[in-house]
């Protein structure tokens, strides 16, 4: 794929930091990085936003990045990765899930098992499996929820796959369209992929908010 050579793999590599991921890895490393983000529950801190938009911006023609990237193999990569890793992560769950999450010390991770449970309850299987996939930690565990609460098969499969591909084609084609139609927009990458990251944690943090609101309505209604 291309952008990737073993000669040209930098010594220490950013797992955090999608310029270093795609600089070292190229398209094949948007594949391993999102079957991980959102298929093994050791996945939940790497970057999927922030390497997307990246990747999409990396493929402008002209563009003075790191390493220059080919839009069809992007897609191809981030689609591929986002589906097996999502179907990865259910079948996972259907074995183990709540005892994997249960055994984890990591409270990012509980925290997003808690809104993972609480979109599923809350808007169903359907709207759930799509929405999670723009919140990060949260596309992370609500695949093996999903497999541990016994959410059907078909219905898992059809919507994750929805939902997967908004997600990744949305995100590369909307930092392949910023890097076309601003000139040297790559000059302002670090900026660019921090405000991502910033966007990205947003739905996280209203519904955090509103389950904190949630909860000291109720302790007030049981104190009343």
């Amino acid at each position: 794929m291309s952008g990737f050579s073993l000669a040209s793999v930098p010594l220490a590599v950013n797992p955090l930091d999608a310029g270093s991921l795609l600089a070292a890895f190229g398209a094949l490393g948007i594949a391993v990085v999102l079957f991980a983000e959102t298929g093994l529950l050791v996945g939940f801190f790497l970057p999927g936003d922030s390497l997307l938009f990246t990747a999409g911006l990396l493929c402008v023609p002209g563009a003075h990045g790191p390493v220059h990237l080919s839009l069809p193999q992007v897609l191809a990569a981030a689609v591929a990765g986002a589906l097996l890793g999502a179907q990865t992560g259910y079948w996972i769950g259907g074995r183990g899930g709540r005892a994997l999450l249960t055994r984890s010390r990591s409270r990012r991770l509980h925290e997003g098992a808690a809104r993972a449970e609480e979109l599923l309850g809350r808007y169903g299987h359907a709207r759930a499996i799509v929405l999670a996939r723009f919140v990060p930690v949260v596309r992370t565990v609500l695949n093996p929820l999903a497999g541990a609460l016994n959410v059907p098969a078909g219905v898992f499969t059809l919507w994750q796959a929805a939902g997967g591909v908004v997600w990744t084609v949305g995100l590369v084609l909307a930092g392949y369209a910023l890097g076309s139609s601003v000139p040297n927009v790559d000059r302002y990458l670090l900026p660019i992929v921090a405000l991502v990251v910033v966007v990205s944690l947003i739905p996280l943090a209203v519904e955090l908010l509103r389950s904190r609101s949630r909860r000291a309505a109720g302790a007030e209604g049981e104190n009343s």
